[in-house]
């Protein structure tokens, strides 16, 4: 198993003593034929890697050193170990997501803490080269917003997550300022701002997916909403939002990862507090998310989850496992829970190909 194409693993991030986790580093899993997953080990010892990224065609894999504010490049060895390849390199503070061009000419890092994003050149072994810091982000909602001042001063920019959208530019989410940012790649120059999509004040655009109609997803962490944006005549449109479950949460919810289903057909949106998986059907071309059902997530504190034909595998950060459930085609719904993996502090599902 040493192909960069890999379907038969799963790549667990995690948090490590450093961060109060329990893991020892990047964890793998293989996935059995009846969707349940047989935990395989820590691939290698690592400071917690929250989030994790495969390169497109090498046996390379990526991952957010999260507390240590570097980005880490390993290269596959043997079954399912990965090794260092090449030195860490710095990023920014509270570093928490990476992913990958799909030409695999570079590797993007958002970083919660001080809002940088960053773009890292890779050369055609895989390895990180250059680097390059994008523009700060603007506070869009600085100054008045509906209702008067923004309450508190100056926010902070918390970069969360980065997207690779089908035209070949970069979708970039910002917590803190509430706003979209859509980059152009320059080699040896990096990431070059194009234009941005304001969303509500304190809505918190967390993760986005890209539907194939070229529609982008956004869930919100704060808010625990859904928007939807489109492509036209070059620039991103807000085109739709709702909420981003059935029931309308609990106080003290916050969502976290947001993924299609088979086919586009649904979207999964999870959300910590309440601890579900909603269920949204796509509508409208691609242009609208309604919400059909709320069901249990499995755990404590879903982090983040991932669809693999017709199976959800859900990772639960504060109880230590992975649920993996069975989803009904016709309506999407995820049905008993089919297994249960016990790992320890898992952040982030990411299939090795």
């Amino acid at each position: 198993m040493t192909s960069g194409t890999d379907t038969s693993i799963l790549w667990i991030g995690s948090y490590t003593d450093d961060a109060g986790g329990r893991a020892d580093g990047i964890g793998a899993a293989a996935v059995r034929p009846d969707g349940s997953l047989e935990w395989l080990g820590t691939a290698v010892q690592a400071p917690s890697p929250s989030f994790v990224a495969v390169h497109p065609t090498l046996p390379v894999v990526y991952a957010a050193a999260e507390h240590s504010q570097e980005v880490r490049a390993y290269r596959r060895r043997g079954d399912f170990g990965l090794e260092p390849h090449g030195q860490p390199q710095p990023a920014g503070e509270a570093t928490c997501h990476v992913a990958v061009d799909p030409a695999g000419r570079f590797l993007t890092a958002a970083c919660w803490g001080d809002g940088q994003v960053l773009l890292y050149e890779l050369d055609t072994d895989g390895g990180i080269t250059g680097r390059f810091p994008g523009a700060p982000s603007v506070d869009p909602h600085a100054g008045l917003v509906p209702g008067g001042l923004v309450p508190g001063g100056p926010r902070q920019s918390r970069a969360h997550a980065s997207l690779m959208l089908q035209d070949g530019r970069i979708m970039t989410t910002d917590l803190g300022h509430d706003v979209l940012r859509i980059w152009n790649y320059v080699p040896g120059t990096g990431l070059v701002a194009d234009h941005h999509v304001v969303l509500p004040h304190g809505s918190g655009p967390r993760h986005m997916v890209q539907h194939h109609t070229g529609a982008v997803f956004i869930v919100s962490e704060y808010s625990v909403e859904v928007f939807v944006v489109r492509p036209a005549a070059g620039t991103y449109e807000l085109v739709f939002s709702g909420p981003a479950t059935a029931s309308g949460g609990q106080e003290g919810d916050s969502a976290a990862e947001i993924c299609l289903g088979p086919q586009g057909r649904f979207v999964y949106a999870g959300v910590r507090g309440s601890n579900i998986i909603s269920v949204l059907a796509v509508a409208g071309s691609g242009m609208e998310l309604f919400p059909t059902g709320d069901v249990p997530s499995g755990g404590d504190w879903p982090r983040h989850h991932l669809v693999r034909g017709n199976r959800l595998h859900v990772a639960h950060e504060r109880a230590d496992n992975v649920a993996t459930f069975e989803l009904d085609p016709a309506t999407g719904f995820p049905g008993s829970r089919l297994h249960l993996l016990h790992t320890p502090s898992p952040t982030a599902l990411i299939a090795a190909g």
